[in-house]
């Protein structure tokens, strides 16, 4: 038997809200699309930060989620396509500059790229 939880959804872009059960074993945002809910996405495989959202409250299961570093899943970022809910669930999209941002920021703005890759800090 399959556990639901509730998530609720601020898509902050649209100032909407939404909320829904979700199955603990199917992934977020592939769920809710089939429930009507129109969020961000883009790559769907989790190597993106398209779907990005900030975990307000609940617990979130996503192992897949290359797109995000350790850092940031640990401040409570996780993306929707590659997600699965482990306990009722508040969370709200992100920008996805923003999140680009404190991803890979830190290395962008210092200068030290060099044909796309980050160089080790010296």
């Amino acid at each position: 038997m399959t556990n639901y939880h509730t998530i609720r959804i601020h898509h902050r872009q649209k100032g909407t809200y939404h909320e829904l059960q979700v199955p603990e074993d199917r992934y977020i945002l592939s769920f809710v699309e089939q429930q009507g809910v129109e969020l961000p996405f883009s790559c769907r495989n989790g190597a993106c930060t398209a779907c990005a959202v900030r975990v307000l409250s609940g617990e979130i299961h996503q192992p897949e989620a290359m797109g995000l570093s350790p850092e940031l899943r640990d401040k409570g970022y996780a993306l929707l396509c590659v997600s699965y809910p482990r306990s009722d669930l508040e969370v709200e999209t992100q920008d996805e500059d923003e999140v680009y941002e404190l991803q890979f920021g830190r290395y962008f703005a210092k200068g030290k790229v060099r044909v796309g890759l980050p160089l080790d800090e010296e």
